[in-house]
Formats: C-alpha cells, sequence, structure tokens
C-alpha cells in the first residue's frame, strides 16, 4: 500500500495520528496465521495409522488360520492396500487438497464453496474475496472448469446433494471419534491378558473403560503442555514395531517376504473365490488404513511436506516391516493368531512395550478427539449443527479447541461401546465400515477439487477416481456385509448425526430465506425521517440479524410495537465465509444506511470456520471502536471526487488494528477494525463538495467540527446506554405439512433450539443489556 509523501504528511492536521508502517505482504499475513494454527505434534496426526498393527490380524482371521497362503495373501493385500491409499492417494495427492493447511471433509466443501456459489446460505459479498486469506481460482469462459461451476450452480438439487455427501462424511468421521478409542486402548489393554492367560475378559474391559474416563477427563486442559510428549512417543513407538518386526523376520524365516510380488493377490483371490471368508479377511485388512483420513483431517497440526517426509521414510517402512514381522511369526505360532502382536515381542521387552503401545493408544484416541471436536467446529461455523461451547485451550495454537458438551458424548458412546462388544472383532467391524465411508466421500469430493481447484485434466481425474474406486469398494463391500456383526454402529451415530445436522441446516436455511424475503425497503426508512417516526431516546442500539444487506423485518417489527427508539441504530450481522480465519483487522465491514441525520449503520462481523469468540473479546467495543472509525473516514470520503483513488498508511489502533482506506467509483471503502465499508447502494447522500488530491488532507475547520460532533454524539449515546437486539425467529411448521417435516420441525428443531447456547452468550453480551424481539415464521 502506498504511503504519503512527508510533505503530505505535515498538512494532515489533528484529526489522524497514523503510523508510518506500511502494511505487511499478503502472503506473510497467510503464513503468519497459518502457522498459528499449527501445532508441531508427529503423534497427533500419525498415531490412529501407528496403532493399527494391534488388532490387524485378528480382525482378519477371526477364526483363526490353517494355511500359510491365506497369511502370504493377507500381507500382499495390506502392503498394496497401504501403497495405494495411505501413502498414494493421501499423503502425495489428497493432502494436496487443503484449506490453507486445514484438512478434512468440510475443509474440502468449503475450499469448493470459494471456487463456486455451491453454499445453501447465500451471504457472500463480492469484498468477502479481497481477504487476506480468501484465495480462488479464475477460469476461462469455454473451459472444462468454468463448465463444471456453472453446471453445479444450475439447479438448488446439485447443491443439496452436494451437501447431503459432505454432511455424511462429517458424522462418519464423528463415529471415528468414538471407535478409534474404544478399539485402540481395548487392544492396548489386552497386552495385560497375554501375560495372564486366566485374567477374565471383564478385567480387560475395565481397564479399558478406566484409560478412556481418564482421556476424555483430560481434555479440557488441552494438549498445549503436553503435546511436545506426543512426537517422541509416537516416534519410539514406530521405531518398536519396526525393530520387533525386523528381528521376528530373521527369526521365524524370509520367506514371508514374497508377499511384496502382487501375484500373491491374485492368487489368495484364485484360491478362495467369492467365499464369506474371503469378505471376512478384506474387512479386517480395511483395519490397516483406519487412522488415514485422520491425518488428513488433522492436517492443521503439521505441514504437508513434513508429513510427506515423515510417512514416507519413517512411519510407512516401519509398518510395512510391523506387518511383515508379526506375518512370519503367525506363520511360524498359527494358534497365536489372536494375540500375535504382543506374543511376538521379546519377553526382555514386553512390559516397556505394553507400556508404549498403551501411550500410543491414547494419543491416537486424542488425534480423533481432536480430529472430531475441529469437524463440530466447522461444521457450527457452517450452520450445520447447533451452538454449543467451544473453549480456547491454547494461547499459542489457535486451533486447539475442547467442545464440552461433545466430549462428554463421546466419553458415554465409547464405553457403551466397549463395553457393550468386550472384544475387538466387533468393534473392528464397526470402525472398517466408519472409515471406508469417509474415505470414498472424499475420493467424490476430490473430483470437483482437482478439476474445479487444481485445473487438472480429466484423464488424470478418472485416473485418480478409477484406482480409488478399484481399492474403496471391493473393502466397502466386505464392511458392508459385517454390518450384523458390529458394523451396524457407525450407521446408527452416522444417522443420528446427519438427522441432527441436516434438520438444523434446513431450518436455518429458512429463517435466511424469510428475512431476505421479508426484509424492509429503503423508500420505507426515508418515509419515517430521521425520527423514524419515533421518540429517539439517548442510546446505541445493536441490532442483531442474518441479513448482510438490507434492512431487516425485526427492524420494523420491533418499532412498531415500541414507541421509541435509540438515537443510533446499528444493524450487526454476524455471518461466517468458507475460509478457515478472518484475520481480525480485516473482520469488520461498516456502512451507514441513510442519511448522516437518521444514525442508521451496518456492521458486518466475519469469521472463519476455525475462528473462535473469546471471552476476552470485547465485541461490543470492537464494534464501537469500528463505528468512530468509519465516521472519520467517511469524512474523507466527502471531500475529494470519486474519480480519485489514493490510500493511507497502516493505522495502529490501540488493539494493534490496521486501518486502510481506499475509494474508487463506487464510493467502497475498506479499513479496519476489520473491513469499514462506504457503499452508495446504502448511503443516499451523494458525495459532496469534490476536491482535488492536492487538497484531500487539507480539512477545512467546518468538516472538523463536523465529525468531532457526530464522534462526541457517538461518546454521549455509548454513555446514555447500549442495547443489544436479539432477534428471535422461532421456525414452525405449517398445518399442512407432513407428519416428517412437523416432527423435524416443531419437535426436534425446537427441542435443539431450547438446549444448545443464545448468540448472547456467544458474544458474551451482558444479559442487562440484551432484549430478545421475537417473531414466529412457518414453513
Amino acid at each position: 500500500m502506498a504511503s504519503l509523501s512527508e510533505s503530505e504528511g505535515t498538512n494532515r492536521g489533528g484529526m489522524w495520528e497514523l503510523d508510518q508502517n506500511l502494511d505487511q505482504p499478503m502472503d506473510e499475513e497467510a503464513t503468519r496465521l497459518k502457522n498459528m494454527y499449527r501445532e508441531k505434534s508427529l503423534g497427533v496426526v500419525f498415531g490412529d495409522l501407528g496403532t493399527s498393527p494391534l488388532y490387524v490380524f485378528y480382525n482378519a482371521f477371526p477364526h483363526g488360520v490353517y494355511d500359510d497362503e491365506d497369511v502370504i495373501g493377507a500381507l500382499s493385500l495390506i502392503i498394496y492396500t497401504l501403497t495405494l491409499i495411505p501413502l498414494l492417494k493421501y499423503v502425495f495427492v489428497v493432502l494436496r487438497a487443503n484449506d490453507n493447511g486445514q484438512g478434512g471433509t468440510l475443509a474440502l466443501y468449503s475450499l469448493l464453496c470459494r471456487h463456486a456459489k455451491i453454499s445453501t446460505i447465500p451471504n457472500q459479498h463480492k469484498t468477502d474475496e479481497d481477504l487476506t486469506t480468501y484465495s480462488r481460482q479464475t477460469y476461462e469462459e469455454n473451459s472444462l472448469a468454468a463448465k463444471i461451476k456453472r453446471w453445479l450452480e444450475t439447479r438448488a438439487y446439485k447443491r443439496n446433494c452436494l451437501l447431503i455427501l459432505v454432511l455424511l462424511g462429517t458424522c462418519t468421521a464423528i463415529g471415528d471419534g468414538i471407535l478409534t478409542p474404544a478399539i485402540s486402548v481395548l487392544s492396548a489393554s489386552g497386552g495385560i491378558k497375554v501375560q495372564n492367560p486366566n485374567m477374565s475378559t471383564d478385567i480387560v474391559v475395565l481397564v479399558a473403560v478406566i484409560i478412556l474416563i481418564g482421556v476424555f477427563s483430560m481434555q479440557h486442559f488441552g494438549t498445549d503442555k503436553v503435546g511436545w510428549l506426543f512426537a517422541p512417543i509416537v516416534l519410539i513407538w514406530f521405531i518398536l514395531i519396526g525393530s520387533v518386526g525386523a528381528l521376528n523376520i530373521h527369526k521365524y524365516g524370509s520367506s514371508v517376504l514374497k508377499a511384496y510380488n502382487p501375484v500373491y493377490i491374485y492368487r489368495y483371490f484364485r484360491r478362495r473365490g467369492n467365499s464369506s471368508n474371503t469378505w471376512t479377511v478384506l474387512g479386517g485388512i480395511m483395519l490397516s488404513i483406519t487412522g488415514t483420513e485422520a491425518l488428513f483431517a488433522d492436517l492443521c497440526h503439521f505441514p504437508v511436506l513434513a508429513i510427506q517426509i515423515a510417512f514416507t521414510f519413517i512411519v510407512f517402512p516401519c509398518l510395512l516391516l510391523a506387518y511383515t514381522g508379526q506375518a512370519a511369526y503367525i506363520i511360524s505360532n498359527k494358534q497365536h493368531v489372536n494375540d500375535a502382536f504382543y506374543r511376538s515381542i521379546p519377553d526382555a521387552i514386553y512390559w516397556p512395550a505394553f507400556v508404549i503401545a498403551t501411550a500410543a493408544a491414547i494419543i491416537a484416541s486424542q488425534a480423533t478427539i481432536s480430529a472430531t471436536y475441529s469437524i463440530i467446529k466447522q461444521a457450527l461455523a457452517l450452520g450445520c449443527f447447533p451452538r454449543v461451547k467451544v473453549v480456547h485451550t491454547s494461547k499459542k495454537f489457535l486451533g486447539q479447541i475442547y467442545i464440552p458438551d461433545i466430549n462428554w458424548l463421546l466419553l458415554i458412546l465409547c464405553i457403551a461401546v466397549t463395553a457393550g462388544f468386550k472384544n475387538q472383532s466387533q468393534i473392528g467391524n464397526a470402525y472398517g465400515t466408519a472409515v471406508v465411508i469417509v474415505m470414498l466421500v472424499t475420493t467424490f469430493l476430490m473430483v470437483p477439487i482437482m478439476l474445479l481447484v487444481w485445473k487438472s485434466h480429466w484423464i488424470l481425474v478418472v485416473t485418480f477416481i478409477v484406482l480409488s474406486l478399484m481399492v474403496e469398494l471391493p473393502y466397502f463391500w466386505a464392511c458392508i456385509l459385517k454390518i450384523d456383526q458390529g458394523g451396524w454402529v457407525p450407521l446408527v451415530i452416522a444417522i443420528a448425526f446427519f438427522i441432527i445436522m441436516y434438520v438444523w441446516h434446513y431450518c436455518t436455511v429458512k429463517r435466511y430465506e424469510f428475512e431476505m424475503h421479508s426484509k424492509v425497503s429503503m423508500a420505507w426508512i426515508l418515509g419515517l425521517g430521521p425520527s423514524l417516526g419515533l421518540v429517539r431516546v439517548p442510546g446505541i442500539g445493536f441490532v442483531y440479524t442474518e441479513l448482510a444487506s438490507g434492512v431487516p423485518h425485526i427492524f420494523s417489527h420491533f418499532i412498531t410495537n415500541l414507541p421509541a427508539i435509540h438515537s443510533v441504530v446499528v444493524f450487526v450481522c454476524v455471518k461466517y465465509l468458507p475460509v478457515y480465519t478472518v484475520p481480525v483487522e480485516e473482520r469488520f465491514l461498516v456502512r451507514r444506511i441513510g442519511p448522516k441525520n437518521f444514525h442508521i449503520f451496518r456492521c458486518i462481523a466475519r469469521y472463519g470456520y476455525k475462528d473462535l469468540h473469546k471471552k476476552d473479546d470485547d465485541f461490543e467495543k470492537m464494534l464501537f471502536d469500528c463505528l468512530t472509525l468509519f465516521i472519520r473516514l467517511e469524512s474523507m470520503m466527502d471531500g475529494y471526487s470519486d474519480s480519485d483513488e489514493f490510500s493511507l498508511p497502516e493505522q495502529r489502533t490501540e488493539g494493534s488494528i490496521n486501518t486502510a482506506f481506499l475509494a474508487d467509483k463506487t464510493a467502497n471503502t475498506m479499513c479496519s477494525n476489520g473491513d469499514l465499508s462506504y457503499s452508495s447502494q446504502d448511503s443516499i447522500v451523494p458525495v459532496q463538495s469534490p476536491l482535488g488530491v492536492n487538497n484531500l488532507l487539507t480539512y477545512s475547520s467546518q468538516t472538523n467540527r463536523t465529525v468531532s460532533n457526530e464522534v462526541e454524539f457517538l461518546n454521549r449515546c455509548r454513555d446514555a446506554g447500549v442495547v443489544h437486539i436479539l432477534g428471535n425467529t422461532i421456525v414452525r411448521a405449517r398445518r399442512d405439512s407432513g407428519i416428517i417435516k412437523k416432527i423435524s420441525v416443531d419437535y426436534l428443531y425446537a427441542f435443539m433450539r431450547r438446549i444448545c447456547r443464545e448468540n448472547s452468550v456467544m458474544f458474551n453480551i451482558p444479559h442487562e443489556s440484551l432484549l430478545n424481539v421475537g417473531q414466529i415464521y412457518y414453513i
């Protein structure tokens, strides 16, 4: 941004005190923000994937092993499944589809929403595209990407189908957050029984439940203080399983290495055919890639390049050695297939290995729990989940959060699954079903990502989806065949969360449509005059609405039923954008509505799906500071012609927030405590007294007095009192609606509205200055 010359700086007058610091480049700002969301912890990323050797062979051969060739065939399947899915598909392809370092199903959806108008809540504005963190591609008119974009935008049902696909993957991923701790901790705890064969299974389950209670009870502390332990523990774990595997290959024979020849996969299926046992083995082998989707969901904790290097040179080789060593042990000890991992460990290091395995299982659980919190937070920001309390647990890493309600729900369901099934086999069946569904959703979402975001050639897209489905569909069918053996659990969990999320989103969209269709025209506001036909009492009224433009219907409803209104009225719209974060200095947009003597403004507060409303944020003060700054910048707007352009250097306020001002032909201005915007579309008064650029900063005493008077007027109004007016639109189903719609809207949605957090709590609005204005909308 250009700075003013020294000579100009002497003529600025007493109105502004501006820093000489220039704005930092946008790419540096984006990198700084991205790093604030990253926690350097190898354990969080690879913990889940690394604990799979604890239970894969047990679930692949629940009824025992009778032929060496079966073990060789299963090992060959594991080797090439690990190669094709985690290594090639995820590490080198899918991880590149991150949203500025954020991964997961909803991050992919947000990335798509920026490149095509597929959001079901159309509250985005063109000024949102100027954000530092808002990146998108442009397309040639006749390109394949442009045609795909137009095809997605043409019909509402296409957007709804995409949303349903995203919610399906999201809800199944939440199921992973329940099943991963259950199977990881239960499998690790099973090591106790190996050394004590007479021990009851109930004791193992009890130990697992105690560990789970401990893990979930510690979540509110966050991982900031102990996260540094995760990487060393998981690194030791990988070295341990790799070393034990190499030892077992040397001890029990290297003939098992022939499994690295993919011909043995063909020979296995040719021998086994389409028998139920074949699909049982596939369902167990599916568990070797559990944690792969969590690796993508937890991407914010580690840079992509670091994950690629660590997986390729540490994780992948150690996993191959671990599985190969276990296979060699099983061929020589077929009767020990159920607990091959622990029995293959030398006695001298058995108990240290048990402790490390338990610690690795806890870290694996932490990875999926953290991913679940992140998923819920993203869903909440996109209007797909009821408002819940989100706690920020780290001052250093912005991505570390804790959601108490979800935490205890996960704990209850984890204990129910662990104590209900009591064995790894049925939990493994459930786990495999959840994982493969999420993988399929990611595969389908990668198609528009590759076409719209990467602009890949259609041959590459077809190659990617064919290779992915060739591996994933057989595993999906193998897991479906196990629905009656525990595979129903993730489906029930996913369906329950899907109903909650879809009903909430549906009613949220209907509320927004009601606000849009019933908003008040500017002509009606102008017809009321400066007093709005009421008594203007001293004070400031912040009217919260979901509209980013226009005057909300609730305002007319309010002034129709009350005889007075505040001297200053500010319409506040809080909206979430499909970006991972909105920098604080770019958060706010402010406009004036109507002539100046109306004293009506609009303020739009913009957040990303990773941003939090922290308790120490003084939202009211931030709004007032934006309003004051806007008035000062607006006076500058009145003082020069709309054909000129200029920019001021960075303004640092008390909160170290940037200020910028830019005028153009449409009289839009951008600044901050966020972005301030003054638009000729919202303001009725034309620009007056145009001046040349040379006289731009030479303000008359009359202009200074006008600005000072309005700022002083705002201060007097704030001292007189501030009232936060919240619209409370109650949604009801029409009388002629079907029974499903009535149950969903009148009972389920109404119940969720009663138990979820109020907006006033989300923005830390004092109860004594809160006023709720309600209305009923029938859909």
